[in-house]
């Protein structure tokens, strides 16, 4: 008795990444849980800008993070030492040390990066 078995390799690729397939639960659990390192790791409220998506990719299945905070690019960045002005008024207002003071413009040290996203991808591996 003779057993012939023939695999067709690009079906069972197309098989193996089919919309709902195993691999795309692997990709979407491993994907959320990045996710969820990159949300611990952003600064302050950031964490509630990180979301995530399973979607096609040129390779095929990719999994994306995205953070929609308007400041992730500075702090991914960083910043540069710069000068802050008053926009709409002629003063900035700060509260130091439980005392209200007014300046004509304030000296930012700037920031230094904070790749929190890269940070959590390492991380998650």
């Amino acid at each position: 008795m003779s057993v012939e078995v023939r695999l067709d390799q690009g079906r069972l690729a197309r098989f193996l990444r089919l919309r709902g397939g195993i691999v795309e639960r692997r990709l979407a659990r491993r994907t959320a849980r990045v996710a969820d390192i990159a949300r611990a790791e952003a600064p302050g409220r950031m964490g509630q800008y990180v979301d995530w998506r399973i979607e096609d990719g040129p390779g095929g299945l990719q999994g994306v993070i995205t953070c929609d905070h308007p400041a992730t690019r500075f702090v991914l960045d960083g910043t540069r030492p710069h000068i802050i002005r008053p926009r709409r008024r002629k003063a900035l207002r700060f509260d130091a040390g439980g005392e209200t003071v007014f300046a004509a413009y304030a000296r930012h040290p700037g920031t230094r990066p904070n790749n929190f996203l890269a940070r959590a991808l390492r991380i998650g591996r």
